[in-house]
């Protein structure tokens, strides 16, 4: 298996999680939609079977179907009849800077805080892992598709799905939740400012320095580049946001 089908395999791993609760279709509908955003099945890829979807997420085929025709009428997929058909992501992310905010700003703001707390530790817990050869691939490919990205909004996409990645190798429920969660406000802000090159040269060199620090198990390191790299991010969108 290739390190770019293991990252894939962890990320969609991470956020398609079984549901919990009552609410079985919308948080279907939820998960699936987060998956495509942050480029997890990325525009023109197919979802993966009925029946191996619905038993990753935890639902019934009929929700999932239910999940999948809400998806449709949003616009997110479309459907290929026959042979060799599916269910194809219709998702093209925006340049950065092309949107309005999607929430209050005092909430995103406020997700901000939130993140200082999370993915510091998300970081220190990963380092404190002894990761199998698999992992580590994994946390190797999530980086390297961040700096090989074509795009400044595959970028972002890339972005999100290495902290996410790093959020995985926890294997803590409450925290992959807790960085996803961030990662989508996150995306929401980082859509509605300009992405500037000399940012995104020093957050590539800020995610090597945390992706070494947790390869070397150096858990205070990682969590201390961490939360300068939360600092800066939130720096630059709390001045242009």
């Amino acid at each position: 298996m290739t390190e770019q089908l293991l990252e894939h395999d962890a990320l969609a791993d991470a956020v398609l999680r079984p549901v919990r609760g009552h609410h079985a279709f919308e948080s279907c509908v939820e998960k699936l939609a987060t998956s495509i955003r942050l480029g997890i099945y990325a525009d023109g890829s197919t979802l993966p079977p009925e029946r191996e979807l619905a038993e990753r997420i935890g639902v019934s085929r009929a929700t999932l179907r239910e999940a999948i025709a809400a998806l449709r009428e949003a616009g997110l997929v479309t459907t290929r009849r026959g042979r060799g058909g599916g269910t194809v992501v219709d998702f093209r992310p925006g340049e950065p800077g092309s949107r309005m905010l999607a929430r209050p700003r005092e909430e995103l703001l406020d997700a901000l805080d939130f993140r200082r707390i999370v993915e510091p530790g998300a970081a220190q817990a990963a380092a404190a892992t002894t990761l199998t050869d698999q992992q580590e691939a994994m946390l190797r490919a999530a980086l390297d598709k961040v700096n090989t990205a074509s795009s400044k909004a595959l970028h972002r996409q890339a972005d999100s799905q290495f902290h996410l990645a790093i959020a995985s190798l926890s294997d803590s429920a409450l925290l992959i939740d807790a960085v996803t969660n961030v990662q989508i406000c996150l995306h929401d802000m980082l859509d509605a400012i300009p992405l500037l090159d000399r940012n995104i040269d020093h957050s590539r060199q800020q995610h090597d320095a945390i992706a070494k620090a947790i390869l070397a198990g150096s858990g205070a390191r990682a969590r201390r580049i961490m939360e300068s790299h939360c600092d800066d991010t939130a720096a630059l969108l709390r001045g242009l946001m």
